[in-house]
């Protein structure tokens, strides 16, 4: 079906989102306060932002001021309700990008899941005594029963909200006028050479508010890892390697060029939607896609996101042993990660009076 058909629906999806919106904005819906500083970040589109990539880069900037724990939704998890992740937990109890950052960050932030942010909060609160303590809402920007301290908002370079439309015939969660909720704009996904007359037109464009401050992000693939903790060699890959790539994330184009560069044979690609479950019958194919690429020189390839759901599945050594996924990271296009930090600790530190934020008393 041409999406074009699909604009009435999105019509009525715009009325729906503008009405909650609206409620939210005059104080019929309630949005909760709490004492403890909240970072949220979140994006209006569907698809790909670099959410999680961007959290763990702000964990990473901010652990060693405050005592962080990051809340998340548990995404597709099997699990109900509240809860604190362990490094015993696995993808079914808390979901995959979840079990990602409670791995990575072990000693260093806590992990908790909860579909209710406000619950979620109040429990957290409740456990956790440090005076330092910091709650980042990973991907939450749309989830307005609660009021972060700092709200920011990413958007993908390529994929811009000021020519998208709503869902479904675009990406679009919200209006791009919801873009004035945030206090911090972060533009992801941007090409490493960045002139600052674009940072100016994308400004423009967006409709920044004097208000707001705007930062430009670029993603870095670091070496490849294996997926299996038992693995210890190094993945060998010359420009003669022959890639299986296997995907269950919303965009494969920049992985897929990424890879391209680094090998000449053709990469066998078996995609999957965005955070796959994967099954017995996945593997089989996996196992026979592998076999049937001829020759030694060969390696299977995932993203970080899905080596979490891969890594607890059954596995014949040949496959565990060259299954290997590619981490990234996030770098600042204009080498402003330092003026991100004390955006961040501005609002962090100020006085709660100079905000106008909604205070209830929340009853469980």
């Amino acid at each position: 079906m041409p999406r074009r058909l699909l604009i009435p629906i999105s019509w009525v999806y715009h009325g729906f989102t503008s009405l909650r919106n609206s409620l939210y904005d005059n104080k019929v819906l309630k949005s909760h306060e709490f004492e403890v500083p909240v970072v949220s970040i979140g994006n209006i589109t569907v698809g790909g932002t670099g959410k999680t990539p961007h959290t763990e880069r702000i964990v990473n900037m901010l652990c060693d001021q405050f005592k962080i724990t990051i809340l998340s939704r548990g995404y597709k998890r099997k699990t109900k309700g509240y809860l604190r992740a362990t490094q015993a937990s696995t993808v079914a109890d808390i979901g995959d990008e979840p079990k990602q950052m409670a791995r990575k960050f072990a000693g260093k932030a806590d992990m908790v899941v909860c579909e209710d942010r406000a619950e979620g909060i109040e429990r957290i609160t409740a456990e956790e005594k440090d005076k330092n303590l910091m709650i980042i809402l990973d991907d939450a920007y749309q989830h307005r029963s609660v009021t972060p301290t700092v709200n920011i908002l990413l958007i993908d370079y390529n994929r811009p909200i000021f020519e998208d439309h709503f869902l479904p015939w675009g990406n679009l969660r919200e209006s791009p006028k919801e873009s004035s909720r945030a206090n911090i704009v972060i533009v992801t996904k941007c090409p490493p050479d960045v002139k600052p007359i674009e940072r100016r037109v994308f400004s423009k464009h967006i409709g920044l508010l004097p208000s707001q401050s705007i930062f430009f992000t670029t993603l870095e693939y670091k070496p490849l890892r294996p997926v299996f903790d038992d693995i210890t060699a190094d993945a060998a890959v010359s420009k003669d390697t022959h890639i299986l790539l296997v995907t269950g994330i919303a965009n494969t184009k920049p992985l897929e060029e990424h890879l391209r560069k680094s090998v000449s044979k053709e990469i066998t690609h078996i995609k999957y939607g965005d955070h796959h479950n994967f099954s017995k019958k996945d593997l089989s194919k996996i196992k026979s896609a592998y076999a049937s690429i001829p020759g030694d020189d060969k390696v299977i390839i995932t993203t970080e996101k899905d080596a979490m759901r891969l890594s607890e599945m059954q596995l014949p050594q040949e496959i565990r042993q060259r299954m290997y996924y590619l981490p990234i990271e996030v770098n600042f296009v204009f080498d402003d990660e330092d003026n991100l930090k004390n955006e961040i600790l501005k609002y962090v530190t100020a006085d709660k009076n100079n905000y106008q934020l909604h205070t209830t008393v929340r009853q469980f």
